[in-house]
């Protein structure tokens, strides 16, 4: 009897493994199914159709099943005709190329934007321009405002006094310079005169052997050059004036806009402000001060630096006896506006004057007083009085100045520097504005963080 219970346990515990084996093939089975939703069903035999009364069985049981090709046009990827499936196209196209294609799409906007742009600005250059001479003008005289200010005079007479004064200074420099120059004109014919005539004879004796027909030949050339493309003269002087009265209507726009600019800047800023969408203006909000400072310092460093070398520079060829000495210096003192390209400019121009009138020797002693000043202005004072707020790469500052010449002319040369040190303030206070906001909106540590955490705190805390 108790064989027959001991074979009966046997049985009945061998018979619940096979149960338990068949239930972990089933569970198995079903995950490769649910795993290859398109993979053909399992074949099954056919369950004997069974009547069913009215109103038996659950809805599941009774709504019918999809069919098949239902169930796989229902999202599922596409297949190929032999029933292979085929591959996701995101998943076929290399991630290098994808990151490649969103960065051109991208660039491609950009420079679109920026075409636009130029085009919009060529079409109104000449009010662009008057608008940026008249913030440069404003960032030079708004301190004198502010110390108006501060000393308690009204800020529309503030405004007016220093407005007329600095206008007034400017106009009284330039007719010093035109000045000087009319009075110094016919000398410097009757010394250009003699220069030339220098000139032809040190190339007579000269070791390239030039003689007195090559020589005459080219002055005759030179002379029916002139004389058949009077014409274009012409136009150049028709040009010339058509330039005069676009200067002095550009002149008039940056006067009315730095009368503007010097009373009500700030609420033309904020007004300014309003035009940006709200999720940026308090970026800008705090890039625009700075900003304002940047170019405020380039201007009245530049102003600095350009002063001590025209009366540097002035000084030495004055001592040299060369003509159009203050002239020349007012020229060099402009052309300091325009970085690198404006020193050798003005430079050159000083050496060709001294070498037609006084000789090589005298062109040779303004070249060596020009390279000093300019050596002891870009090593000592432009690294002094600008800072480093405002400095520019050597090699930005050319291709600035390049790119401002090709498309505005000397105007975008003058204003391509002050841009570009301005851009690179408020691109800077940007991106650390951006991560400062960053960390402020980032989530804080939970969980088991928090508990690792909470005895630093406490310490900080009783520090």
């Amino acid at each position: 009897m108790s064989e027959k219970r001991h074979w009966s346990a046997v049985v009945a515990s061998k018979l619940a493994k096979l149960a338990d084996r068949l239930d972990e093939r089933r569970a198995e089975v079903t995950a490769e199914q649910d795993e290859q939703p398109d993979a053909p069903p399992p074949k099954t035999r056919p369950r004997p159709h069974v009547p069913r009364k009215a109103g038996s069985g659950t809805a599941a049981e009774s709504e019918p099943r999809p069919a098949p090709k239902a169930v796989a046009a229902a999202g599922h990827p596409p297949q190929a005709p032999g029933g292979a499936q085929l591959p996701d196209p995101l998943g076929v196209v290399p991630w290098s190329m994808r990151v490649a294609a969103e960065v051109a799409w991208r660039l491609l906007v950009l420079a679109g934007t920026v075409w636009v742009l130029m085009r919009i600005i060529g079409a109104i250059q000449l009010v662009v321009l008057a608008f940026v001479a008249a913030l440069l003008i404003t960032a030079l005289l708004q301190p004198v405002v502010g110390r108006l200010r501060r000393a308690g005079v009204p800020r529309g007479l503030a405004t007016g006094i220093t407005f007329i004064g600095g206008f007034v200074l400017m106009g009284l420099v330039g007719w010093f310079v035109v000045w000087q120059v009319m009075d110094n004109v016919d000398d410097l014919s009757t010394k250009l005169t003699d220069g030339v005539a220098e000139m032809k004879r040190w190339l007579l004796n000269s070791p390239f052997h030039v003689t007195e027909d090559q020589i005459n030949q080219l002055a005759k050339n030179l002379t029916d050059t002139i004389s058949t493309n009077t014409k274009a003269v012409t136009d150049a002087g028709l040009q010339g004036v058509t330039v005069i009265v676009e200067l002095l209507t550009g002149m008039l726009l940056a006067m009315f806009s730095t009368l503007f600019l010097l009373y009500d800047g700030r609420n033309i800023w904020n007004w300014t402000l309003k035009l940006f969408p709200a999720a940026a203006r308090d970026g800008l909000a705090g890039a625009g001060p700075r900003a304002w400072r940047t170019l405020t310092l380039y201007v009245r460093g530049t102003v600095i630096v350009a002063l001590i070398d025209a009366v540097f520079i002035g000084v030495g060829i004055w001592f040299l006896n060369v003509p159009m000495a203050v002239p020349l210096a007012v020229v060099i003192f402009v052309a300091a506006f325009v970085p690198l390209v404006g020193a050798v400019a003005s430079g050159a121009l000083a050496m060709v004057v001294a070498l037609v009138t006084e000789g090589p020797f005298t062109a040779l002693m303004v070249l060596i007083v020009v390279l000093a000043v300019q050596q002891i202005e870009g090593h000592i004072l432009q690294p002094f009085i600008l800072g480093r707020a405002v400095r520019v790469h050597p090699l930005a500052v050319v291709l600035s100045v390049a790119a401002g010449s090709l498309i505005a002319g000397i105007g975008g040369a003058v204003v391509a520097v002050p841009l570009v040190a301005v851009t690179n303030t408020v691109v800077g206070y940007l991106r650390s504005h951006a991560r400062e906001a960053a960390m402020v909106t980032e989530p804080g540590p939970h969980g088991a963080t928090v508990e690792e955490l909470a005895p630093i705190g406490g310490l900080a805390e009783e520090s």
